[in-house]
């Protein structure tokens, strides 16, 4: 899992890189669901009340991203101890410009991180950096400007 701050990065570590990418991409859709009451989130999980939980990341996500391009995957877990803080981990799914990544999103009290799963590219190319330049290429096309309207590109 990265937590984009301060996971290292190996050399050539491909999946650490396009995890980072995800991860700072997403990064104010984390911070805005960090602030759902922890409460919330915990008895949306337990209950497996999905459509609630998909509509908290919606609401997330259509602040910073075009409809249909950041989405909740309908699961979820919580890590609730009593010595220690809560976790909620959430399925998602990210899709744009022929890139298709799935990967978990850990909020945590303090931060957020990423754990990638899996990533598809639409006739992919042989040279991995560039799949990793077209998942960051398809983030910063997904995103949104302030006014609700699609980064140039």
């Amino acid at each position: 899992m990265t937590d984009a701050m301060t996971r290292p990065h190996r050399l050539h570590d491909h999946g650490a890189e396009r995890e980072k990418a995800l991860a700072d991409g997403i990064m104010e859709v984390a911070c805005e669901l960090r602030l759902v009451d922890v409460i919330d989130f915990l008895t949306y999980v337990r209950t497996e009340n999905h459509p609630n939980l998909g509509d908290l990341v919606n609401s997330s996500a259509e602040l910073h991203f075009r409809e249909g391009t950041l989405c909740y995957g309908w699961s979820a877990q919580a890590d609730m101890k009593w010595s220690g803080s809560p976790a909620i981990t959430l399925d998602m799914e990210f899709r744009n410009l022929s890139v298709t990544a799935f990967f978990k999103l850990v909020l945590e009290t303090q931060h957020a991180g990423v754990d990638l799963h899996y990533i598809a590219f639409d006739a992919p190319s042989v040279d991995p950096k560039r799949n990793t330049h077209r998942l960051v290429d398809a983030i910063r096309d997904a995103r949104l400007t302030g006014g609700g309207e699609r980064h140039a590109g």
